[in-house]
């Protein structure tokens, strides 16, 4: 094993990790709270601070695995945000709107990561044939690429995990935010049938990453990543 290597890209991937759960969690909160319900100000969650919403498994230990097994993508997860719909005027509505505001928070880190991507390669075409993990030549492009390859490359892997955060979030399986939209939009039988599913949709959704039947997870969300990664980066 690369121990450099690994310990770079380590470091490249630790802050866009953070950052992109962090605001995927504040944002769930934040408008809840501005729809009625203040459990998540109560318990301290309405915050950007990653400590309030660092999940050890989650967002630590399982990207460390992915990326020392080489798995070739990095996911990672946050504690959720407490949610009552019960404070909610409409709830259902209300839900869909909170549950909506994680997955788009990340599009939008994104999209802006993207731009910023592209804009500092603008302005140094020279560095783009050095922004790929590993193999880095910190001695190319002056002294000012020492700060400009890590952050290009934190910007690139920026883009990556927001959208994959914002792709599997958007998956219609409770208790993922698409699942928790369906439900807000299903007429009420629907939407109870599918909310009883809710204690297992973390093992259905394992079951469909690992076994992919019918190639839908690789084919289907994992070609939307593409296309929207493509996107972001090259415009």
């Amino acid at each position: 094993m690369d121990f450099p290597r690994v310990i770079q890209e380590i470091t490249i991937i630790a802050l866009p990790i953070l950052i992109a759960v962090s605001f995927h969690e504040a944002a769930h909160g934040l408008v809840a709270n501005k729809l009625g319900d203040r459990t998540a100000r109560i318990l301290g969650r309405l915050t950007l601070n990653p400590l309030r919403h660092i999940d050890l498994f989650g967002t630590i230990i399982i990207p460390l695995i992915l990326v020392l097994s080489q798995a070739g993508i990095i996911f990672g997860y946050a504690k959720p945000v407490p949610v009552n719909p019960f404070n909610f005027k409409n709830p259902k509505r209300d839900m869909i709107w909170v549950a909506s505001a994680g997955p788009l928070t990340n599009f939008g880190l994104a999209l802006i990561s993207g731009i910023l991507f592209r804009m500092i390669l603008i302005l140094r075409p020279d560095l783009v044939h050095i922004t790929q993990l590993g193999g880095i030549l910190f001695s190319q492009g002056g002294i000012s690429a020492y700060f400009l390859i890590p952050l290009l490359l934190m910007l690139k892997f920026s883009v990556q995990i927001n959208i994959i955060l914002g792709v599997f979030n958007l998956i219609p399986i409770p208790p993922l935010d698409g699942g928790r939209i369906l439900v807000g939009i299903l007429p009420d039988p629907q939407a109870q049938m599918l909310g009883r599913i809710e204690p297992f949709g973390f093992f259905i959704l394992l079951f469909l990453i690992i076994l992919d039947p019918l190639g839908l997870m690789s084919h289907f969300v994992f070609g939307i990543m593409e296309v929207l990664y493509r996107i972001f980066i090259y415009g």
